[in-house]
């Protein structure tokens, strides 16, 4: 809080003194300046409190907008939600909507907020932060993060020379409760938006059915990485950075177990990116492009690469965490993220009864 200079004056024992009109002025004068100083002193922040809707895991999201804030003084409330949930929140919000930024774990609910005009342009500098391949074509979001697919298996009950070579094999026969999935997860529909990008949609389409007749359903990414640790099931589909967690904490779900990157440009081997968006009808537009430029830039990612997420940077000139395989030893497809469609992967899973 700022203080007012002290002039001279005398005490008693029940406080100070002031003696004629000028000590009367002068008490005026602070009585006004030590008014002002603690409203100063309250706010905390001369700028808006920005509110973010996010998707992310809270551990990344908390330490991306700690470092946001001690840098720029700029405060940030949080609402949480999965990725379609809060899209669709945000939708049905409309123009009202209270979110400035919105980041979250993969881009396809990006994307349809993207379709339906809802997100602003960002700054070209930016962009620029980020290669054009982890961001939107249409300018108006930008990669944070990102993750790949993976095969977890475990060795004892399919050996690494059984192991599929595309992801596509694994709706074959010989899969047949021999895989598992997360239907329900944003995770799992944005891998299966890769297959219909990749392969086209009648490839996709019975590659979805071929899953409805192999797959154990679990509910999440560790639920899947626990039950093939287990011996319950050989191997399941998930991203990176839930086994990479786990071994680098006590080991305990995954020590059983062991990783499968696909490659050759597979559906399989596909990096979903994390992305992050400033919403068309924000009240503090400048404010909000800040955080974006500040995730997305080399601080945030410096961020990212320090902390135990263990997810990939995608900035240019800052290296993931040295605990993960190189990214440059990835192998991904080429897809154009704005074009995942999420919506339409949902309605082809519940066609064939995976939802």
């Amino acid at each position: 809080m700022l203080t007012s200079a002290r002039p001279q004056f005398r005490t008693e024992a029940g406080g100070p003194v002031w003696h004629g009109r000028r000590g009367a002025l002068v008490a005026a004068i602070l009585v006004v300046s030590g008014l002002a100083a603690s409203l100063t002193g309250c706010s905390g922040n001369s700028g808006p409190t920005l509110t973010l809707y996010n998707a992310q895991h809270q551990d990344l999201a908390q330490a991306w907008i700690d470092g946001f804030t001690a840098e720029t003084g700029i405060e940030v409330e949080v609402r949480r939600g999965g990725d379609f949930e809060l899209a669709n929140q945000i939708l049905a919000e409309g123009d009202a909507s209270p979110a400035d930024v919105f980041i979250t774990e993969n881009s396809p609910a990006l994307s349809l907020l993207s379709s339906k005009g809802r997100l602003a342009p960002l700054d070209p500098a930016t962009l620029a932060q980020v290669p054009a391949r982890f961001s939107s074509g249409a300018g108006d979001w930008v990669g944070i993060a990102a993750r790949s697919t993976v095969l977890v298996y475990n060795p004892s009950l399919i050996p690494a020379g059984q192991l599929p070579d595309s992801i596509m094999e694994l709706s074959g026969p010989q899969w047949k409760d021999r895989i598992a999935v997360a239907a329900n997860g944003a995770d799992f529909q944005a891998i299966a938006s890769a297959v219909f990008a990749v392969n086209g949609d009648a490839a996709a389409g019975d590659w979805l059915a071929g899953l409805k007749q192999n797959a154990k359903i679990y509910p999440s990414n560790v639920a899947i990485m626990k039950a093939v640790n287990a011996g319950e099931v050989p191997a399941g589909v998930i991203y990176h950075y839930y086994w990479y967690k786990d071994r680098a904490e006590s080991g305990q779900d995954s020590r059983n177990t062991e990783l499968e990157f696909f490659d050759h440009g597979d559906a399989g081997a596909f990096v979903s990116v994390s992305g992050g968006g400033v919403l068309a009808s924000s009240n503090n537009s400048a404010e909000a492009q800040r955080f974006v430029a500040y995730m997305s830039g080399k601080a945030g990612q410096e961020v990212l690469a320090r902390t135990d997420a263990l997810e990939y940077t995608v900035g240019e000139g800052v290296a993931p965490n040295p605990a993960l395989r190189p990214f440059s030893e990835l192998d991904p497809p080429a897809v154009d993220l704005n074009t995942l469609n999420g919506p339409k992967v949902v309605a082809e899973m519940q066609r064939v009864g995976l939802l």
